[in-house]
């Protein structure tokens, strides 16, 4: 029995994540729609399993966990092995380690890989083709549960009503504990995607889409059900799936990753909404027997789960090789094509069911070697791949030796101090994020003296923590040069302030403006902090932005943040801009 408008439940999870990778400043909160679809499949396996409990009062655990395979399975397999040859396209960094990456795919253990290598969701440099799989992941890993749950309830024997009620009183128990693990750890971490990543705390979407399953049900509904698709009037029915839907989309403009409110309101609020929107979703269906769903809109049903995993893949190479909107276009364009062939050939043929492919029938028997044959080729192309891949990237070997260059560096000076050498006590420190750290080395030969203290993925935060510590062990150089930003766009004000405020009476301070090509908003920061050198005349601007601006050649095929590692050009502009503005500093007055 297919549910009719539940293709708009899909359709709008999908949107939210696609917009949210495709125009993540505009919508930054897209990543909601991946709790859409965890609420609807809370509801959905749990319906399901409930009328087949009506229906023989026993739940077959197997005959279950088989169609989730031929579901599941063959449309992932075929993803991994479609998008590997196209990393032809692009530099090694992206397959580096991917030997690990696909079989934390294949294994539905992505979310651990991803927490245990201690990867950032949204700050990853080079960004893994398989990240997005941490979703399938905790899915698969609640299916496994679940139905092993509610198969050991199913041996008690209970009347259906009962059956039902103790489903409700389980998965509201279950939905309780992940909700307060995500609250309560969202106070106690540095960084959030371990919590994102958790299938303990990311679970309570699907326990409480559950709950909602065991108020109406697929087939077999409740009588409350049944009595609010008499009483209720479309209109009410459309508005509360219209404005649950909004809703969404309202939470995907507005929550952000990084923000603790997403954690402790966010991501509840949007399985409430989503759960809403199915419930309304159901009801309307019961209430338009004898209209028939858009064929377009069942179709980008049917592909939905398909788009969600060939488009990411599609999306970070296509990114690397021409301009957002032409990526973008592609990205659709290749994903749609791969996953009608996955949904409506590949998935029935591997199932022994009829091939059918727009109303036609296709027999593939007599194409069976020809299929085979191109299937092994491509097993051929990703073993290649990952025999030949490297274990680190270049970018991430890099930023590595910089990192210990830097800290020997560091070392070597502190060790001159203790022999009481103060000359050894530079001028100039620069604080910074990882686009000074992977100029540490063009650092030493344009400004030996300067001392550099950079980390990858560093922020406003971590950077006045550092700020602080040398002014209390009264340390700090007498320009301080603040580069860091790009990790840190919203409340750029705020967070700017305390430098000035606290900077010591004697010293200048020049800001860095960050510069990232994909993001709109570090222009409005590079704004602020030019409004800040015209109001204190102890701040300099080293105009990063600028200058990132006026040289497009150094980001070609790159993250749009960290410029190409072809060459030095991007590190000597870098430092270039940053020393000009420290002689501009030595000839304004200190505070």
């Amino acid at each position: 029995m297919r549910i009719k408008w539940f293709s708009l439940v899909r359709i709008v999870g999908l949107l939210l994540v696609l917009l949210y990778h495709f125009y993540k400043t505009r919508y930054t909160g897209g990543f909601i729609g991946v709790d859409v679809f965890y609420t609807f499949s809370g509801y959905l396996i749990t319906g399901l399993l409930l009328d087949q409990y009506a229906n023989k009062q026993r739940i077959d655990l197997l005959e279950f966990y088989r169609r989730r395979f031929y579901r599941i399975v063959p449309p992932l397999v075929l993803m991994i092995l479609v998008v590997l040859p196209f990393t032809f396209l692009v530099k090694q960094d992206f397959v580096a380690d991917i030997g690990q990456q696909i079989g934390a795919a294949l294994g539905f253990t992505t979310n651990f890989y991803e927490i245990f290598t201690g990867s950032s969701y949204e700050s990853q440099f080079i960004p893994h083709l398989f990240v997005h799989t941490w979703s399938l992941a905790i899915e698969v890993q609640f299916y496994l549960l679940w139905a092993f749950i509610l198969w050991l309830l199913a041996k008690k024997k209970l009347s259906t009503q009962k059956f039902r009620g103790t489903v409700f009183v389980v998965s509201s128990i279950l939905f309780v504990v992940g909700f307060l693990s995500m609250f309560v750890r969202a106070f106690f971490v540095d960084n959030f995607s371990t919590i994102y990543f958790s299938s303990v705390n990311h679970s309570f979407a699907f326990f409480l889409g559950a709950m909602f399953a065991t108020l109406t049900g697929i087939k077999e509904t409740t009588v409350r059900f049944r009595k609010n698709v008499e009483r209720w009037p479309k209109s009410r029915t459309l508005f509360y799936f219209i404005g649950s839907a909004s809703l969404l989309f309202l939470l995907s403009v507005v929550l952000d990753f990084n923000q603790l409110l997403t954690y402790l309101f966010g991501f509840v609020l949007a399985s409430l909404f989503s759960a809403v929107m199915i419930y309304s979703a159901r009801v309307l269906n019961d209430q338009t027997p004898t209209i028939k769903e858009p064929v377009f809109v069942t179709y980008l049903a049917d592909i939905s789960y398909g788009m969600y995993l060939f488009h990411w893949p599609f999306y970070v190479i296509f990114t690397q090789l021409m301009p957002n909107n032409l990526a973008v276009f592609l990205t659709i364009l290749f994903s749609a094509i791969f996953s009608s062939l996955s949904f409506y050939v590949l998935e029935p043929f591997i199932a022994g069911k009829p091939v059918v492919l727009f109303d036609y029938e296709l027999d593939l028997q007599g194409f069976k070697k020809w299929l085979y044959g191109l299937a092994g080729l491509l097993v051929l192309v990703m073993m290649v791949i990952v025999i030949r891949a490297p274990k680190i990237g270049d970018f991430e070997k890099n930023l590595l030796v910089n990192s210990l260059n830097q800290a020997q560096a560091n070392v070597n000076r502190t060790h001159t101090l203790i022999a009481g050498d103060a000359n050894a006590m530079s001028d100039v420190m620069v604080i910074g994020d990882s686009v000074a750290l992977r100029s540490s080395d063009t650092f030493t030969e344009l400004l030996p003296e300067v001392q550099l203290d950079a980390a990858v993925s560093r922020n406003f935060t971590d950077a006045y923590s550092i700020f602080q510590n040398h002014v209390k062990n009264n340390t700090l150089s007498k320009t301080v040069v603040l580069a860091v930003g790009v990790n840190s766009v919203d409340g750029y004000a705020s967070a700017i302030q305390p430098f000035i405020d606290e900077l010591p009476k004697g010293y200048r301070l020049v800001l860095v403006t960050a510069y990232n090509a994909k993001d709109s908003r570090v222009a409005s920061m590079r704004d602020y902090e030019l409004t800040l050198a015209k109001k204190y005349k102890y701040v300099t601007v080293a105009d990063w932005y600028k200058t990132a601006v006026e040289n497009p050649t150094i980001w070609r095929g790159t993250d749009g943040v960290h410029y190409s590692d072809t060459g030095t050009d991007g590190a000597k502009l870098y430092v270039e801009t940053i020393q000009k503005a420290i002689k501009k500093a030595a000839k304004n007055p200190a505070k």
